[in-house]
């Protein structure tokens, strides 16, 4: 126990030490002014966080063998044709240490689909949910009647215990961020997806995280928005907030306080129903800075289109649903499916608006994301 402590400490250092080194490049993060001023050039922003049907995770969404613009720019369509202009989208670290042009030149062919749409990007680059140990190659199916049963984290829990493959990490974030830097197809990084808040991370990958994974995140977080600051980005970085300990601003600490004093812009996520959605924007007007809801829509828990979008709208906020088409992420299941997998479609779908075929999951509710989409910004 000692030693690992003292192998912890030392991650510590390290990482002190990049700060120092990229700190005399990166750019300041973004007054309230300047995230405001940019805001108000924006339309509303709606749309999904998007995998396409036939990808199990972000590893088989994004390599050569799997990756499929055919079928992006078909679901892509039916986004647009809804009225969503935008798509959060994950990348992932082992795909910039596998083929980085390959990568990077995939990441263009996706923005220039998603242009001809419409639509623009928010891109993920780290994440911290589901499978923490991931690996290239062929991903394994689907595991029947199971939420996401294929999602993988990025860094995986040996990346993230091993200070050595931290200047990696450095790499992929400046080496993806840097070559999109300018690029107006790219709303904004969003650049780590919920954090862990404390080393008891819990789940069902628990025996399989990293030791000591909430010291280690939060460790490395600041270091993550100064390399991607460093790289030049003139897009808004955020990180999204997420759980409950944030809601009342005097409870903020640890990582979720790195995350509002270092993000341009606030995200923050809420499966809540309408009085929990409305409360948690009224904490977050507070910080004075744009605010995107990066994910919601969760029908079971009473997180729907129709009782979501209109309190959206009402506070100018950003709503950026969970699911775009129903496929091998299987998000249309609820959560709970991890301690009781479903053996037929569940009734309401959890996540997801269109079938794998596109047609709409519920005809009302798209014609009721149009009607929005479409209506004036008030």
């Amino acid at each position: 126990m000692r030693l690992a402590r003292h192998a912890f400490l030392g991650i510590c250092l390290l990482l002190a030490c990049l700060a120092l080194a990229s700190f005399a490049s990166a750019r300041e993060r973004w007054t309230a002014q300047r995230a405001q001023d940019w805001y108000a050039r924006q339309p509303w922003i709606v749309g999904a966080n998007y995998i396409p049907a036939n990808a199990i995770n972000q590893l088989e969404m994004w390599q050569a063998d799997s990756f499929d613009p055919q079928r992006i720019d078909l679901e892509l369509g039916w986004a647009e044709a809804i009225g969503m202009n935008t798509m959060r989208v994950f990348l992932h670290d082992l795909l910039w240490q596998q083929d980085a042009a390959g990568f990077r030149q995939r990441i263009d062919t996706f923005l220039a689909i998603a242009s001809r749409h419409h639509i623009r990007t928010l891109f993920v680059l780290f994440d911290s949910v589901w499978d923490p140990n991931p690996h290239l190659g062929v991903q394994h199916p689907p595991i029947p009647g199971v939420h996401n049963s294929g999602w993988v984290q990025s860094p995986g829990a040996a990346a993230l215990s091993d200070p050595a493959q931290y200047p990696r990490l450095e790499g992929y974030v400046k080496g993806v961020v840097g070559a999109f830097a300018s690029d107006a197809r790219i709303l904004g990084w969003d650049l780590w997806n919920e954090p862990p808040y404390s080393d008891d991370v819990g789940g069902s990958y628990a025996a399989h995280e990293a030791e000591y994974k909430g010291q280690r995140v939060r460790a490395l977080l600041p270091q993550v928005f100064e390399w991607a600051r460093a790289a030049g980005a003139s897009q808004p970085l955020t990180s999204g907030l997420w759980g409950d300990s944030w809601v009342s601003p005097a409870r903020v600490s640890g990582t979720a306080m790195i995350q509002v004093e270092d993000s341009d812009i606030i995200s923050f996520h809420s499966y809540d129903k309408p009085g929990g959605f409305e409360r948690e924007l009224r904490t977050l007007i507070t910080y004075d800075r744009p605010i995107l809801c990066t994910e919601y829509m969760a029908r079971s828990n009473g997180s729907t289109f129709e009782n979501t979008l209109p309190i959206a709208r009402k506070y100018h906020v950003g709503a950026i649903n969970w699911g775009l088409v129903q496929g091998k992420t299987q998000t249309y299941y609820p959560w709970d499916s991890w301690q009781k997998p479903y053996a037929h479609e569940p009734a309401p779908w959890f996540h997801d608006v269109f079938r794998t075929d596109g047609r709409p999951y519920d005809p009302r509710e798209t014609r009721f994301i149009r009607q929005m989409t479409r209506g004036p910004r008030t």
